[in-house]
């Protein structure tokens, strides 16, 4: 089993927080005048979208690299949908459009094998179950 871990914490003289794994970071804060927020950075539902999007990007190219395709432009766009009290995701759709570098290439197989791997997605999908803990 695979493990990953992230960490998130507040920014001195800010409401926003800041969350790193790695050497990569992202600021977290909710939009200018909700809640305390300054607009510093992404709010939960935007860093979804990401995750979603972009584990989908990287499979994309993962497929692509074992299909000996090469990828010459990708756009991908997220849309999720909110609803109810309290708010929840309660779908998401991914655009995808794929220029691979052959024209001939099969670009239909490579977003299926792309959506059969997608982590995010298929985690998403099959309910993943989140708990929090609260250790003093």
């Amino acid at each position: 089993m695979a493990m990953m871990s992230v960490t998130l914490r507040s920014i001195p003289d800010t409401d926003a927080t800041i969350g790193w794994s790695g050497e990569h970071s992202v600021v977290v804060d909710r939009p200018a005048g909700k809640a305390g927020g300054s607009g510093l950075g992404f709010n939960g539902g935007e860093l979804l979208g990401l995750a979603i999007g972009g584990c989908f990007c990287n499979d994309l190219h993962y497929v692509a690299h074992d299909m000996g395709l090469r990828i010459e432009a990708l756009a991908v766009d997220v849309n999720i949908e909110f609803d109810g009290q309290p708010l929840i995701a309660t779908a998401a759709t991914i655009d995808v459009r794929v220029k691979p570098a052959d024209a001939g290439a099969d670009v239909d197989a490579l977003i299926a094998r792309a959506q059969a791997i997608s982590t995010i997605s298929n985690s998403l999908s099959r309910g993943l179950p989140v708990r929090v803990t609260a250790p003093r």
